[in-house]
């Protein structure tokens, strides 16, 4: 395995069969076609073809409230069914691009289903100890809907809508490790890591907002929401190790993992394949500019 695996196992696709999943006119989502068999049953909601999904024009034209309840109902009916699952109760904003207005807004469960790009926040937790820099890591709780038990960020969560990103990201410090407001607000934003990968969820054309908190070499984060089942510290060589060796951190989360790695030089500039590493941690931006 290698760096470059990892990044190319978070950007594995296969759309040739996919439907553009359209609301007013723009291509936003990309719908297997399973998915749009089951949308067909709702024909007074969706028209399609061979080619495109969208919504009928009566709701399309209608406005945001009124495509967000008529698909709400479509896709309450899908959880009865057992197709949309690990539901989260969260609505997430419906856009093309960080800080558009949604168009609509979606159940996050349902939105990889569609092929919308989701946003999150990812933070970095680190410490310096006699080892030298040393990352915090968590494990998903083995009972979470999603890739229960893999490796995670020290915070990570889903970007739902209403609430801003650094609001989101202290909020989550204080659910998933119980780090104090005053400490969680000192978290540096850092950039974005993008990717476009098919999973059995769906399309996620995601993008996640990066962010590292230097942490006290005492500090010790409790979780408090139940999605964590352990903690550990590792030295940063670890992590590039597990990361580099291993598929034991979950497929995006070893991405943010890269790019911490890349901009504290541990992968430096004279590994073999350093621009592709740094170039496949857009890899949203790349599959969008070969569309």
């Amino acid at each position: 395995m290698s760096y470059l695996d990892r990044i190319g196992y978070a950007n594995r696709r296969d759309l040739t069969h996919a439907r553009v999943f359209l609301i007013g006119g723009r291509a936003l989502g990309w719908i297997a076609p399973w998915f749009a068999e089951a949308l067909s049953h709702w024909p007074a909601v969706f028209e399609l073809d061979e080619q495109r999904v969208q919504l009928r024009a009566s709701i399309d034209n209608a406005g945001p409230e009124k495509r967000t309840a008529e698909v709400a109902n479509v896709v309450a009916t899908l959880r009865a069914e057992g197709v949309v699952t690990g539901w989260r109760d969260e609505d997430y904003p419906v856009i093309g691009q960080w800080g558009e207005a949604p168009v609509m807004l979606m159940e996050r469960a349902a939105v990889p289903l569609f092929g919308l790009c989701g946003f999150g926040v990812h933070m970095n937790g680190y410490c310096r100890t006699s080892e030298g820099l040393s990352l915090w890591v968590a494990k998903r709780s083995a009972t979470k809907p999603t890739y229960p038990g893999e490796l995670d960020q020290l915070v990570a969560g889903g970007q739902p809508v209403g609430l801003g990103l650094k609001a989101n990201l202290v909020k989550e410090c204080a659910e998933e490790a119980g780090i104090p407001r005053a400490l969680a607000e000192q978290a540096q934003a850092t950039g974005t890591v993008t990717y476009a990968v098919s999973t059995e969820r769906g399309f996620q054309p995601d993008v996640l907002f990066t962010f590292d908190l230097e942490l006290p070499a005492d500090f010790r984060p409790v979780n408090q929401d139940g999605e964590v089942d352990e903690f550990f510290l590792w030295p940063v060589a670890k992590v590039a190790e597990t990361v580099r060796t291993t598929d034991a951190f979950k497929f995006n989360c070893a991405l943010v993992a890269i790019d911490f790695l890349v901009r504290h030089g541990i992968i430096s500039p004279e590994e073999p394949d350093y621009a592709e590493i740094v170039a496949g941690l857009r890899g949203r931006e790349r599959f969008l500019a070969g569309l």
